[in-house]
């Protein structure tokens, strides 16, 4: 799908590229700013080998220590940029490593996982997809660009912005004839996927980018959420689009990353999936500050907002209170109103039409 812009547009499009590009890690190689590969690992199903890719510069992990990614070369026509899942911190008290709440390292990549990324079943519509995988040790939902210090002898880099863009830099240098780019986010991931899809138009501005956000619904447009977002860095990660300008750190919400990028460019095509009473989602409102109350309504009702925006999202919603799919086996056998998850996904990334799919009784799996 070729997107007809104006000058203008293409204008910002390439100062928010060459802004990322600034943001991301510096320290020469290639567009990413590469500076060593560790050797290829292969995946337990022995289809395609994951390269791991260590940037140099400001690259880093919540606690300081080593940024890599991994990227799976196959169709280099069609590639998924995937978004990790694992946490977040914004308080001595959430930032505490002993609470486990977040990441502050690397301690898993994407081998061995099933879902999307069991390229051996033939169900998988992602099968034959380039990779790359953009692991989760930050704490700011692969937002952020500070430094923050929550407490004596506790420090976190909040430096999700600058891994992310490093690794998506790659793509764009990898894949520069990508026709089809699909942003997968997971959890934490998710919340972020709207935003990176809008960065991957701008240095892909021939591919038809798609996103497919799971488990972060709920999460409101609300002055609790404002600050935290804030706290993060976002004010140094905000790329420069005409849609954007004059915003501060303090107006950005998870629902808004949505609306400024689909007014950024209303080619892309926005989904998610939710389940009605995600018990990890539910989790988190007691650390924010706010009550949960019914989680179902909080996802519809962040739907309707980004809609009346003029920025439509196809949305899967399931039952129950698991919280992400994607990644296991249930993407192959979650089924809602007779329709499977996969059967979904898969038309939707194909450009087919997709109709909302929301459970009619949402207690319970």
């Amino acid at each position: 799908m070729t997107r007809h812009r104006s000058r203008i547009l293409v204008l910002f499009s390439v100062l928010a590229a060459l802004t990322a590009t600034v943001a991301g890690c510096g320290g020469g190689g290639d567009a990413a700013g590469v500076v060593s590969t560790a050797p290829p690992t292969t995946d337990t199903r022995g289809e395609r080998d994951w390269e791991q890719i260590v940037p140099g510069g400001d690259c880093k992990c919540a606690d300081s220590s080593k940024f890599w990614f991994w990227i799976r070369e196959a169709n280099p026509e069609k590639v998924v940029f995937y978004l990790q899942d694992g946490g977040a911190c914004f308080s001595a008290e959430t930032c505490a490593p002993e609470r486990g709440l977040y990441r502050t390292r690397i301690d898993e990549g994407p081998t061995g996982e099933g879902g999307v990324f069991d390229f051996a079943d033939a169900r998988n519509p992602f099968a034959d997809y380039s990779i790359v995988y953009v692991p989760y040790c930050t704490g700011d939902v692969h937002i952020g660009n500070a430094t923050t210090e929550y407490a004596p002898r506790l420090t976190v880099q909040h430096k999700g912005y600058v891994n992310g863009t490093a690794a998506l830099d790659h793509l764009a240098a990898a894949f520069p004839g990508a026709t089809d780019v699909v942003v997968i986010g997971e959890s934490a991931g998710s919340i972020a996927a709207p935003l990176y899809a809008g960065l991957a138009s701008d240095r892909l501005p021939d591919a038809r980018i798609t996103v497919l956000a799971e488990g972060s619904g709920s999460y409101p447009d609300v002055p609790r959420f404002h600050k935290i977002v804030a706290g993060w860095g976002i004010g140094d990660a905000i790329p420069p689009w005409p849609e954007t300008l004059g915003l501060t750190a303090k107006q950005w919400s998870f629902p808004e990353l949505f609306i400024q990028t689909g007014r950024h460019d209303p080619d892309i095509v926005f989904a998610r999936h939710d389940h009605a009473y995600d018990e990890v989602q539910e989790r988190w409102f007691p650390f924010v500050g706010i009550p949960a109350g019914d989680l179902l309504a909080r996802v519809d009702a962040n739907e309707r907002e980004i809609e009346r925006a003029g920025v439509n999202v196809y949305s899967y919603t399931a039952p129950g209170d698991e919280h992400v799919v994607l990644s296991d086996g249930p993407f192959y056998t979650e089924t809602v109103n007779g329709e499977k998850l996969v059967d979904w996904v898969t038309r939707l990334i194909e450009g087919k039409p997709v109709e909302d799919v929301h459970c009619r009784k949402c207690r319970g799996g």
